[in-house]
C-alpha cells in the first residue's frame, strides 16, 4: 500500500541499525540463519558459504554488509557505483507489477560516487576483526549516468575511475554493461566498445576476480560476439542477467506498465534462465556463471545452478516474499542436492548439460 521506494529506503535503514550491534545480528541469524557443509564450495578462488547472494541494485551504496549474512546470504553484490555520484533518475523510478511478480526499475544508476563509497568500506574494513567482512563482496561498476557519458571515451574513464577505486577492498568486481536506465544507452554490449572498455580495465592492476553483468534481450548470435571479445581479457564470469526491456513480455499481466525501466523478477527468468544454458553450453569450462532473474524458490536457484550457475542472486523475490527465503532456499537446496545424490553444490553445477 505504500511507495515502494519509500519501503525500500526504510529496511536499508532497518539492516543498517541492525548491523551495528553485535548483539542484533546474532538475534536476526538465530531468526534467519541458515548454514550446511553441503552447500560450501570454492569459485574463482573464493570460498562461499552458501550460493544464495544478493544481486546489485539493494543495496547501492554498500550499506547492509555487516548484517547479510545473519540473513543467511552467501555473498552479496553492491552498487552499481559509477565514477560520480548520481542522483538518478527523477521518481517515481521504482513500481510493483503484483500480478506478474516482478518490479519496473527505473533508478538510473541512484548511488553516493565510488569516492564516498570506497572510502567508508575501507574505514569499516579497518576496525574489523580479520580485515573482512563475514561474507565475500563483490562491486558492481557502471558509468555515471549523466550526458557526457554518451561519448564512448568519456563512458570509458568513468568506469575505469569506480573500477580503481574497489580493486583493493572488493572480493570480486562486476562491469555493468547493460543497465537499462541510463541517458548513455547500452554503448559497451557493442564489441567494439566493449574491447576499448577492458582493454583500458585490464591496465589496472588487480588479483581479483571480473564478472560483467549480461543483457537478457540479446540474440544467442550477438551474446556469442560479446563472449569472444571477453575471451580476449581477463574476465573470470559472468552474471546472467540484467533487466528485461522487452515490451511485449507474455509474463507481464498487470496493466498500465510504465514505458520506462527494466524488469525484474518473474518476468526476466525464462530470459535470464535460457542465457545461461546458452553460455554454459557453449563456455562452460571458460566463465564461472552466476543465475540471477526470478528466483522465489529453492527450485528456482536449483534450475539455475543445474543448467550452469555456480551461484546465484536475487532481489525480487525477497521483496515479495520476505527476508526468510534466503534461508528456505538454501534449506530446499540441501533436500534437492540429496534427492539427486550430490554431495557438494558444485556437482550440481551444469548437471543437466555435462552428458550432452
Amino acid at each position: 500500500m505504500f511507495d515502494p521506494e519509500d519501503i525500500h529506503d526504510l529496511f536499508l535503514n532497518v539492516g543498517k541499525f541492525l548491523g551495528k550491534f553485535s548483539i542484533l545480528r546474532w538475534k536476526t541469524r538465530v531468526w534467519f540463519g541458515f548454514s550446511n557443509k553441503s552447500l560450501e564450495q570454492n569459485v574463482a578462488g573464493i570460498h562461499f558459504q552458501n550460493p544464495v547472494g544478493l544481486a546489485a541494485g539493494f543495496d547501492k551504496n554498500a550499506e547492509l554488509l555487516q548484517i547479510l549474512l545473519s540473513v543467511g546470504f552467501g555473498f552479496a553484490e553492491v552498487g552499481s557505483v559509477t565514477g560520480e555520484p548520481c542522483e538518478g533518475n527523477p521518481r517515481p523510478r521504482l513500481w510493483r507489477l503484483k500480478k506478474s511478480r516482478g518490479l519496473v526499475v527505473y533508478y538510473g544508476l541512484k548511488n553516493n560516487g565510488c569516492e564516498e563509497i570506497s572510502a567508508r568500506l575501507r574505514k569499516i574494513i579497518g576496525k574489523i576483526s580479520g580485515k573482512k567482512f563475514q561474507i565475500p563482496f563483490g562491486v558492481s561498476v557502471a558509468m555515471t549516468n549523466r550526458p557526457e557519458n554518451t561519448d564512448t571515451d568519456t563512458a570509458i574513464a568513468d568506469y575505469a575511475k569506480s573500477f580503481g577505486a574497489f580493486v583493493d577492498i572488493a572480493d570480486y568486481i562486476t562491469v555493468n554493461i547493460s543497465c537499462p536506465n541510463t541517458s548513455g544507452g547500452m554503448p559497451f554490449l557493442e564489441p567494439e566498445n566493449l574491447d576499448k572498455l577492458f582493454s583500458r580495465l585490464d591496465t589496472i592492476q588487480t588479483t581479483k576476480p571480473i564478472f560483467v553483468k549480461m543483457s537478457p534481450d540479446k540474440s544467442f548470435a550477438e551474446v556469442d560476439a560479446i563472449l569472444e571479445i571477453l575471451k580476449k581479457h581477463r574476465v573470470s564470469g559472468i552474471i546472467c542477467s540484467n533487466l528485461t526491456k522487452k515490451p511485449q513480455n507474455p509474463l507481464v499481466f498487470d496493466k498500465n506498465v510504465p514505458k520506462v525501466g527494466g524488469i525484474s523478477g518473474k518476468p526476466v527468468q525464462k530470459l535470464s534462465d535460457d542465457l545461461l544454458a546458452h553460455i554454459y553450453k557453449k563456455e562452460g569450462k571458460r566463465f564461472v556463471l552466476i543465475g540471477c532473474g526470478g528466483i522465489f524458490s529453492a527450485e528456482d536457484a536449483y534450475k539455475k545452478i543445474r543448467a550452469g550457475a555456480s551461484l546465484v542472486e536475487l532481489i525480487t523475490g525477497m521483496i515479495f516474499e520476505g527476508p526468510q527465503l534466503i534461508s528456505e532456499i538454501n534449506l530446499g537446496l540441501t533436500k534437492l542436492l540429496h534427492r539427486d545424490g550430490f554431495k557438494n553444490i558444485s556437482e550440481a553445477v551444469g548437471a543437466d548439460y555435462k552428458k550432452l
